[in-house]
C-alpha cells in the first residue's frame, strides 16, 4: 500500500481534516461578525455573553464525549468483529468512512466552539460573535443526526453479509484495478437474461413478469430460486419461445435482489434461521443451551404443522387462457422437512458421539 493510501485510509486522517476544517470555519465565522460589527444575529438568539459562553462551552463538552463514545463504540465493534468473524477483518473497520465522518463531525465541530469562544468580550455590554454561534447551533444539529446515522450504520456492519460484503466488494474492485485486461468477453446466450450485479434474490414480481411475458409471446423460466445467491452475469431468466419482443429490463427490474435474505418473500429463510439457532444452540460451551434448541424444534414444529396443510402451489403462473407464462424454483413439502431436521439431527448426534450431555 502506498504511503499517501495508508494516510488515507487511517482512521485519524478524516478527523484531523475535520479538526482543521473547524478551526477555519470559527475564523471564517468570526470575520464576518467583526465586519458586520457583532450586530448580525439578535441577542434573543445567542443571548448576553454569559449565555453565549455556557451554550459554547456545552457545546464543546458534548462533542468531545460523543467522539470519545464513537471511538469507544467502534473499538468495541472491532473486538466483537475480531472474536467472531476474523481478526484479519480489524483493517476493514478501521477504513470504515462513516465512523471517520462521525469522529470528524464531532471533533471539528467541538473545535469550531473552543475557537469560538475566545472571541466572547465581558467588557461594557458584552460582544457575542452571533454568526459563529449560529453555526455552532447547525453544527450541533448536524451532529444530532450523524449520531442516529453512525448508530444505524454500525449496527447493520455487524451483520455477517454486510461484512462479507464489503470484504467481497473491495476484493472485486482490487481484482478490476490489478487486473483491467480481460482476455475473453463472455456475453450470455439470446434466450438467457444475465444478472446485471450479484445479490440475493429476495423478491420476484409476478405480475410483472407474467405481463413482460405476455407481451413477448414466451415463457419465461426462472433461474435461482428465492434466497439464493446470484453472481453478477450469471443466469437468472430463461426465456422459451421468441426473444425478439420481450422487454428485458421490465424483466430485470421484477426480480429484486439484495445483500441478504429476507423474510418478505422467503418462508424457508425463517425456517433456516431457527435452524441455525439450534445448531448453535447444541455446540460445544460456551454456547451450549439445550433449552434455546428444544424452544427453535418447538417452532419448527409448529411452522410444520401449520405448512402441511397448505397448498404448496409449484409457482407458475398462467396467463388468462391457462398457458404457463412464468415458472419459479420453489420447495416443496419434503425440502421443507428436510431444511428444518436434517441438520439439527446431525448437530445433535455429534453431541452425543462427543459425550456432551445437559446438566440437570
Amino acid at each position: 500500500m502506498a504511503p499517501l493510501t495508508r494516510v488515507r485510509s487511517s482512521l485519524w486522517f478524516v478527523p484531523v481534516l475535520c479538526v482543521l476544517g473547524g478551526i477555519v470555519l470559527s475564523i471564517a465565522t468570526i470575520a464576518v461578525d467583526r465586519l458586520l460589527d457583532f450586530e448580525a444575529v439578535p441577542r434573543s438568539l445567542t443571548g448576553g455573553p454569559d449565555a453565549a459562553t455556557a451554550i459554547l462551552e456545552t457545546i464543546a463538552t458534548s462533542m468531545l464525549s460523543l467522539a470519545t463514545l464513537v471511538l469507544t463504540i467502534t473499538m468495541v465493534v472491532v473486538q466483537l468483529a475480531m472474536g467472531q468473524f476474523s481478526p484479519r477483518i480489524v483493517q476493514t473497520f478501521l477504513q470504515d468512512r462513516p465512523s471517520q465522518l462521525a469522529i470528524g463531525l464531532f471533533v471539528g465541530t467541538f473545535a469550531h466552539a473552543m475557537v469560538s469562544l475566545r472571541e466572547i468580550d465581558f467588557d461594557g455590554e458584552g460582544r457575542v460573535p452571533g454568526v459563529a454561534i449560529l453555526v455552532a447551533y447547525a453544527l450541533v444539529l448536524t451532529s444530532i443526526a450523524m449520531l442516529v446515522l453512525y448508530v444505524h450504520h454500525i449496527g447493520r456492519s455487524l451483520r455477517v453479509s454486510a461484512l462479507i460484503e464489503l470484504v467481497g466488494s473491495d476484493a472485486r474492485t482490487l481484482l478490476e484495478r490489478r487486473f483491467p485486461r480481460t482476455i475473453a468477453e463472455v456475453r450470455p446466450a439470446p434466450d438467457v437474461i444475465a444478472a446485471p450485479h450479484s445479490g440475493v434474490l429476495v423478491s420476484v414480481e409476478r405480475e410483472r413478469l407474467l405481463e413482460a411475458a405476455i407481451e413477448g409471446g414466451c415463457v419465461l423460466h426462472v433461474v435461482p430460486a428465492l434466497g439464493e445467491f446470484v453472481p453478477a452475469g450469471a443466469p437468472l431468466v430463461r426465456i422459451e419461445g421468441p426473444t425478439e419482443r420481450l422487454d428485458r429490463d421490465a424483466v430485470g427490474n421484477a426480480l429484486r435482489s439484495a445483500m441478504e435474505r429476507t423474510m418478505d418473500e422467503d418462508l424457508a429463510y425463517g425456517f433456516r434461521m431457527l435452524v441455525d439457532m439450534a445448531i448453535r444452540s447444541l455446540s460445544e460451551s460456551p454456547f451450549s443451551d439445550p433449552t434455546t434448541a428444544v424452544q427453535c424444534i418447538d417452532r419448527l414444529h409448529d411452522g410444520l404443522r401449520q405448512l402441511a396443510v397448505r397448498d404448496l402451489d409449484d409457482s407458475t403462473v398462467h396467463d388468462p387462457g391457462g398457458a404457463v407464462r412464468v415458472t419459479i424454483p420453489t420447495m416443496d413439502w419434503q425440502a421443507y422437512v428436510l431444511l428444518s431436521c436434517e441438520e439439527i439431527r446431525l448437530a445433535g448426534a455429534i453431541r452425543t458421539v462427543a459425550g456432551i450431555t445437559p446438566q440437570p
